[in-house]
């Protein structure tokens, strides 16, 4: 059994969010939430609500009476980029440079481990 939750436009940059996350994945979610609220680096809290978001979304389930988060791993976390904001900041010489401000969608997939 297995539940889903994505959270999107997250105003942190993928590449900042996806080091974080190759931290967690396919960990167990008691050592992933751990390891994450503990973790100093900022996508470290979006990813740990996506997490508990996708945790509760499979206790809500009819079928997950029975499951503990014991029972819990992170089967896929998945982070892509989203739109850019793009902006203009003065640069020499009376030009203009451009500034991309990236935003981020995660998505994680909790599932039950195989006995």
């Amino acid at each position: 059994m297995e539940a889903k939750a994505i959270a999107k436009w997250i105003r942190i940059s993928p590449y900042k969010v996806r080091r974080v996350a190759n931290l967690v994945r396919g960990l167990g979610v008691d050592e992933a939430l751990n390891l994450l609220h503990f973790n100093s680096a900022g996508p470290a809290l979006p990813i740990e609500k996506v997490i508990r978001s996708a945790v509760a979304n499979l206790m809500n389930k009819e079928e997950a009476s029975r499951i503990s988060s014991d029972d819990l791993y992170v089967k896929e976390l998945k982070v892509d980029g989203a739109f850019m904001m793009k902006r203009y900041r003065a640069a020499s010489m009376g030009r203009a440079m451009r500034i991309r401000k990236r935003t981020s969608h995660i998505s994680v997939v909790v599932a039950e481990k195989e006995d």
